[in-house]
């Protein structure tokens, strides 16, 4: 069983309202072998909202601003909780996450500037997965091999 990011399955739940379907994390859904979930929405933010990235303040100190300046960082915690909740209570040992997201982002991340540049980083659920001994892949071909083999 994965848990894996639900617009990668489909559901139109990203900042900007839309999703960005793979096949064969869809398929995985509809075969009862993957959850999905999006860490953003189990925060109860909105769709559409406003595009996030994940910042460095002064003091060294990661927060997620919105690109018109709101801190999300509570939220997007919040958020990367309840994903971590609905794996530990799944025995979920692997996740599926969008790449470069500030919630499901692993590896690389937007770096904050909203410029379309990455560097590298987790998101907010990437990272509390990990700490907690999920694998977690992105959608990106290797990984995906690593899935379907």
């Amino acid at each position: 069983m994965y848990l894996v990011s639900s617009c990668l399955a489909g559901i139109p739940c990203r900042y900007d309202g839309k999703s960005c379907t793979n096949p064969k994390i869809a398929e995985l859904v509809k075969q009862g072998k993957a959850i999905p979930v999006c860490p953003e929405l189990l925060a109860g933010l909105p769709v559409p909202r406003p595009c996030c990235e994940i910042v460095v303040d002064k003091s060294g100190k990661k927060k997620v601003m919105s690109a018109n300046g709101e801190d999300l960082t509570k939220e997007f915690d919040n958020g990367a909780r309840e994903a971590l909740r609905i794996a530990s209570e799944n025995g979920i040992t692997k996740a599926v996450l969008k790449s470069k997201s500030p919630s499901c982002g692993c590896g690389c991340i937007y770096d904050g500037t909203f410029s379309g540049r990455v560097i590298p980083g987790n998101g907010k659920a990437a990272q509390l997965l990990l700490e907690n001994g999920i694998e977690v892949l992105t959608e990106n071909e290797a990984d995906m091999q690593k899935v379907f083999g």
